[in-house]
């Protein structure tokens, strides 16, 4: 069966690109699903209107990225945890922590978004990178402190 995308699937392939699938995949998963459509005359021109619309929205998600990402650069959060002897810290920081101290900054950032190279356990000053979008990432200088 020939479908045409709606959406960016990695196993298939772009927006708007007509392939060709088993029809059960097609009836119990992509169609269902709305990522793609059944390949008509009409499903085309339907397609064509909704691709506009996905790379306005896409313009507009980018462009709200950048700006917060270059709000976030002069910001940085200050995490206090509880340290035992030699300032070793019970447990490590985790992106909950970060994000909540973000929110408490009025930056509504999802904790998935937030990504730590390599476990906190130690005191001091890092640079913790948030991914705002596929294209943006910026950079947040935290420092950990002891309570």
């Amino acid at each position: 069966m020939k479908v045409i995308l709606r959406k960016n699937f990695e196993q298939l392939g772009q927006i708007g690109e007509v392939v060709e699938v088993k029809d059960g995949y097609a009836r119990n998963f992509l169609i269902p699903r709305q990522i793609a459509y059944i390949a008509t005359a009409g499903a085309v021109n339907a397609l064509e209107e909704e691709k506009k619309q996905v790379l306005k929205k896409e313009a507009k998600e980018l462009e709200d990225a950048q700006k917060l990402s270059a709000e976030l650069e002069n910001v940085s959060v200050t995490i206090p945890v509880k340290v035992g002897e030699e300032d070793k810290i019970f447990g490590s920081v985790t992106t909950q922590m970060i994000a909540d101290a973000l929110n408490e900054k009025s930056y509504d950032i999802d904790k998935r978004k937030i990504e730590i190279p390599e476990p906190i356990k130690a005191l001091g000053i890092y640079s913790i990178n948030i991914k705002l979008h596929p294209k943006v990432t910026s950079v947040v200088k935290t420092w950990v402190v002891r309570e």
